[in-house]
């Protein structure tokens, strides 16, 4: 099974706006959330999930391109995860808007082996195809899975594992070797130092048990 099934709910939050790091002349940032008790809450990106966990991603940028989402799940499966039909057809991101990923009335689910899905983000300064599935990102070895690191002991039975969150992507072909990676509290910052020409790739690596 896939890491990820789309699950509709009710509530959708799009427009928002929220805090983004000043470094970089390209700057994106992203916060995961979790469905609980009701309502969406911000999780620590380096949170240990747990199976049937409905999530979701804001995002927001200082510039304009083109958003694709792809994930590589710990089933082995590789797929498109935005834009769709499901998630939302409409890519283009504009600067300093934020976005909710999906941008439909939906959330992903929790699913598959434990271990360590891989969310690939790219933003390109022009619109590309919808490919049916995209390129294989990297990915942790198979055997491993997600394991607490107590010096993140945050709350009682929370599980936190440094190896989560947002990565450089590795694959030689993908600009990802100026960026910089800032925590800011709960949310993930990406800045580049130069600006964009080609497509910018990289990775957020989601722990589940």
């Amino acid at each position: 099974m896939r890491f990820f099934a789309i699950c509709l709910l009710a509530s959708l939050a799009f427009g928002e706006q929220s805090r983004v790091s000043q470094h970089g002349a390209h700057r994106m940032e992203i916060i995961l959330e979790r469905y609980e008790s009701g309502s969406w809450r911000v999780i620590d990106p380096t949170l240990v999930l747990d199976k049937n966990d409905k999530i979701r991603f804001k995002f927001k940028a200082n510039f304009q391109g083109y958003l694709y989402v792809t994930n590589q799940s710990t089933s082995a499966t590789n797929s498109l995860l935005f834009p769709r039909l499901d998630t939302g057809a409409d890519n283009q991101i504009l600067a300093n808007r934020e976005y909710v990923v999906p941008t439909t009335k939906g959330a992903f689910r929790v699913d598959g082996p434990a271990g360590y899905d891989v969310v690939a983000w790219m933003i390109s300064p022009v619109e590309l195809g919808r490919p049916e599935a995209p390129p294989t990102p990297s990915m942790p070895p198979a055997n491993m899975t997600p394991r607490c690191d107590d010096t993140l002991f945050k709350a009682r039975g929370a599980c936190f594992d440094t190896l989560a969150g947002p990565q450089a992507a590795t694959k030689k072909d993908e600009k990802s070797e100026d960026l910089v990676f800032i925590r800011d509290k709960d949310s993930s910052v990406i800045t580049s130092p130069s600006r964009l020409k080609a497509p910018l790739v990289y990775e957020f690596h989601l722990a589940h048990r």
